[in-house]
This record gives C-alpha cells, structure tokens and sequence, in this order.
C-alpha cells in the first residue's frame, strides 16, 4: 500500500478542480525549499481516489501554471499509477524567490500556506540578494590587518599543517583577504578582539531550573573569536550537565550524561552553519530535562529536517568558514555531523522556530550516566585537580595540550583547573611557557 502524506515539500489535491489552491501552495513551497511535488487524485488525508484525466487535463495544468506564477517555472507534468488509479504528479523547481500565485507571495509553513505580509516579502527579497553575497567572502570594512592575531593565526597554521611566513601572505593564501581588505572570516576566526567589530561575535549560556524559561539559575555571555566561543559553549554545558565514571582498568574515566562529542559537533554546527548577518547570537540553555544548542539562521540551501536526519548531505551558508574547520578537521566536508550526533546521541532533535535552528539533547540524569557510582560535578572537578597535580609531580614539563590528553578534557578545561589551582598557591610556574617547568607546592 502506497503512503503519501501532506508536508512542507508535498502537496495533495483531490481533482483538477482545485487548481487554484494549488498554485499557491506551488508558490508557498517554492518560497520556502525551492521544490517539491504536487499531486492530483489524492486527498489531503492521503487517500487515492484517482483524477480523470482528458485530452487537455495535462496541458490545463500547464497553461495554468504558467499564466498564474511569476517568475515562470517549468514543472514536470506526468500521469502516474498509484493504486491503480490514474493520479497527475507535478514536480516543480525555481531558484528565483519570491514566487506569486494571481499575484500574492506566500509560505509554506507545516503542511499549509500562508501569505506573507509586505513586511516578510521584503525581508524574502533581502534575504535573497544576501546570499547572493556570502557574509564570510565580504570584506570587513571596519577592520585591519592590525585586528589579526598573529599567534591565532600561527596555531591554526601549526594544527593545518600550513607554513607561516607572514600575515598578509597567509590570510591571501588562505582566501581571507583580498588585497589589503580583510574578510569578514578573517576576522570572526583570526581577530584579536572580534565582538568590538562584530557585535554578534559572541555566545550566551543559561541554566534554567524547570523545563522552561521561567526561573533562570545562571546566565552568562561570552566573547571571542569563533574557536573561542566554540570552546566556551562546549565547557558551559559540561560544566552544567551531571558528570558520571566508568572504571577502565585503573583508570577512571569522566562519563557526561550528554556524549561530549555529540555537543562538540552540535556547537561547531551551530558557529559554522549560523546566519552572521542576524544581530542575534549562538545561544546555549540548560534546562531540567534538556539541553537546547540554538542557531540564528534556519536550514540552507532548502533542506530540511528530515533530509538532514535521513542523508549524509549539507549546504553550507559559511563556505569559507567551513573551509577553515574542516582543514584542522573541526568539520568534514561530506556533511557527516548530524550524522555523528544521532550515532552518539539517538534521541537527539533538531528544529526550526522563528529564525533559529536548534538541537535538543535530552538529559538522562545522574543515575544513567555512570557504569558505578554517580558522581557530582565538584567531586568531579575535584577529582580533575588531583590528576593534574599527579600528572605535573611525575612530569614537570609536562604540557597542557598531554595533560588534556590524558585526562579526557578540553585545553580550556584543563587551563581552568590550572589557574585554580595557582591561585590557591597549589601550583607555581617557573620559567617561560616554551622550556619552562611546572612545580607542586607543599
């Protein structure tokens, strides 16, 4: 038995007759994916009851078409076997929104079409000659080559693989600049304080007690450069999480009740997939019963949820950006991160409200998360601290890069601990960072 359901890329229609709520809903879901499919003969709840098709029935929905929809498209009008009963199946594509029926723009949004107010056409239109113009490829007007960090841009260099001779020829070499003129990537990865440029270079975190936005528990924003906040988003929602243990051998190792790798790829989506022309910001929230990593920008490129859960397939708002992860392997270029996600985590979500995309981990509770005995997350810092002094007695030069390592955590992590633990005069550091040695105090 054939299954055919109405959705935001599928449209039912029980007889020609209906040829005029068609049109717009040919229109709604041009504006919104670009494609989709349309058929006569089925009703909306997906029963085939069959259309009669005449000499002129094919060639009716054509002259349609083309009379009532502006700009012209030039759809695939075929008659089709469903049940043995004759259908007509429509497919139909158009790269240049906004699409009119009779005259009106319209959306679709679910499985109906709404038209869009004077207001949203335009927004459409912009939208459209925006990404005509990639925000990452455009030159910075308000920035220098002075804004370069010169030792960002040697890390990065070292963990590609890439020679640094100097910065002008790096940046030019890597496509992040264009003469003397930066581009806006240049800045938003490389820039030695990116948020006093752009004023949505930044990441805000909250911890909500229930499972709403009700009652906030904490609340912080962050700053910095795009490796930066990708760090801080990642270590926010570790540090808020419930940490468990697992024994390997004799060594314990730090379970967190959301995979680490699955929120690492969902953050570094959420940075390199975002639309950097909305004033809005990456957002992290906590609550009782979820973790919500939220993006301004919805899907690109027309896809949607169901393509991005079904198929290893990515259109990218960032190319340049994207470039930039996937040289130090932050992002692979076959689209493979949503993937990874649902491998690590199977019931994570992902979905579209306003203009954000969101990913959504459900939390399991301390008691899920450790193969012994459920721990708290201070004991787990505590514990963190203790194999650092270890780590540092048995090497004293011993870098933050191998403590991280060995002990499972992120270099800010570990840096975190570190200046702790100096401040309360536990550790000291004698010499320079580059042959220099660490020193446990009592």
């Amino acid at each position: 038995m054939v299954t055919i359901h109405e959705s935001e890329t599928v449209e039912l229609k029980k007889t020609t007759s209906e040829i005029k709520e068609a049109l717009i809903s040919i229109a709604a879901i041009l504006n919104k994916h670009g494609k989709g499919v349309l058929y006569f003969g089925i009703k909306d709840d997906g029963t085939i009851v069959g259309q009669q098709i005449g000499k002129e029935t094919l060639r009716n929905i054509s002259q349609n078409i083309s009379d009532k929809i502006e700009p012209k498209i030039f759809p695939k009008i075929n008659k089709v076997k469903i049940e043995n009963k004759t259908c007509v199946k429509v497919v139909f594509q158009g790269s240049h929104p906004p699409y009119f029926a009779n005259g009106r723009a319209y959306m679709r949004v679910a499985d109906a079409d709404r038209q869009l107010s004077a207001r949203e056409l335009e927004q459409l239109i912009l939208s459209k000659n925006r990404d005509n113009h990639h925000w990452d490829t455009e030159i910075c007007a308000d920035a220098t080559i002075n804004d370069i960090s010169v030792k960002k841009l040697k890390t990065f260099l070292k963990i590609a693989g890439l020679r640094y001779d100097s910065i002008k020829n790096v940046l030019a070499k890597l496509k992040l600049s264009r003469g003397s003129k930066l581009c806006n990537a240049a800045v938003m990865l490389f820039g030695k304080k990116p948020e006093d440029i752009f004023f949505n270079a930044k990441l805000r975190c909250a911890v909500f007690s229930g499972t709403s936005t009700a009652y906030i528990t904490d609340m912080k924003e962050f700053g910095g450069d795009l490796f930066q906040l990708i760090d801080k988003a990642q270590d926010y929602i570790l540090e808020k999480i419930n940490i468990g243990m697992r024994v390997e051998g004799l060594r314990r190792i730090d379970v967190p009740e959301i995979d680490r790798e699955a929120i690492r790829e969902a953050v570094i989506n959420a940075f390199c997939h975002r639309d950097y022309r909305a004033m809005d910001s990456v957002s992290v929230a906590v609550f009782k019963d979820k973790v919500e990593v939220r993006s301004p920008g919805l899907l690109y490129g027309g896809l949607t949820i169901q393509q991005i859960r079904s198929k290893i397939v990515s259109e990218r708002r960032n190319e340049l950006i994207a470039d930039m992860l996937h040289r130090i392997h932050f992002v692979e270029r076959w689209g493979r991160g949503i993937k990874l996600i649902l491998e690590k985590e199977p019931t994570a979500e992902f979905s579209e409200l306003g203009t954000h995309f969101i990913t959504t981990f459900m939390r399991k509770g301390a008691e899920a998360v450790s193969s012994t005995t459920p721990i708290s997350r201070e004991k787990s810092r505590e514990k963190s601290r203790e194999k650092i002094i270890r780590i540092i007695s048995n090497n004293p030069e011993v870098t933050t890069n191998e403590i991280a390592q060995e002990i499972g955590l992120s270099i800010k992590g570990v840096e975190k601990i570190v200046k702790a633990l100096k401040t309360s005069n536990q550790l000291r550091r004698i010499g320079p960072d580059k042959g220099g040695h660490w020193e446990v105090v009592g």
